[in-house]
Parts: C-alpha cells; sequence; structure tokens
C-alpha cells in the first residue's frame, strides 16, 4: 500500500469495521481491497467500510466497493457504507448508484 491511505480494522458491536482515511483511487485500490478482504473474519456478519475520513474516491474505489460487495454475498456477509452526508465522496457514490447495490449510511 502507499502513504496515500491507511487502514484501521476493529469488532464493535457484532460488525467489523474498516476506517479508510485518505485516498482511493487507481494507484492503491488493489491493496487496499486485499487488505480489507484479508482483515474480514469469516464469522462476522456486516461489514462496515467506514470513509468518513476518506478525501478522494475515484471509479476505482467505487469498483473497490462493488467487487467486494460480491465477495462477501457469496460469504453471506453483507456489507456497508458508512460516509457523511457533508462528506466530497458520498456524491460520488450516489451518483454511481451503489445506494442500489449496498445500504450507504450516514
Amino acid at each position: 500500500m502507499n502513504d496515500l491511505a491507511t487502514i484501521a480494522c476493529e469488532q464493535l458491536d457484532g460488525r467489523f469495521v474498516v476506517r479508510v482515511a485518505g485516498e482511493i483511487d487507481i494507484s492503491n485500490a488493489r491493496d487496499l481491497a486485499a487488505t480489507i478482504e484479508t482483515s474480514v473474519p469469516n464469522s462476522a456478519p456486516v461489514l462496515v467500510v467506514d470513509l468518513t475520513e476518506t478525501r478522494y474516491l475515484d471509479s476505482s474505489g467505487v469498483a473497490l466497493l462493488l467487487r467486494l460487495a460480491e465477495r462477501l454475498k457469496a460469504r453471506r456477509q453483507e456489507l456497508r457504507v458508512l460516509v457523511p452526508r457533508s462528506a466530497a465522496v458520498r456524491a460520488g457514490l450516489v451518483l454511481a448508484g451503489l445506494g442500489k447495490v449496498m445500504p450507504i449510511e450516514a
């Protein structure tokens, strides 16, 4: 992974939470996805990807979330995305129609 983003993981109230701070773009999306996928335990029914501290997210970040949702669905796990209503990256997720595929929570 490069210096554009950091990931913090924790188990919280029956959910596995992954916090991504920084930027998600083509230069780091693949590494971030691998880190997230290997961090999520099979026993976690819900994965929450917290993008509260994410300043930038391009189409490769959207693709990362879509692929992650597919993989988790195959494992009978649910993906939820946490993004404040005021966050700049939220508009891109809504515009891409991600809310139709996974819950986007504020």
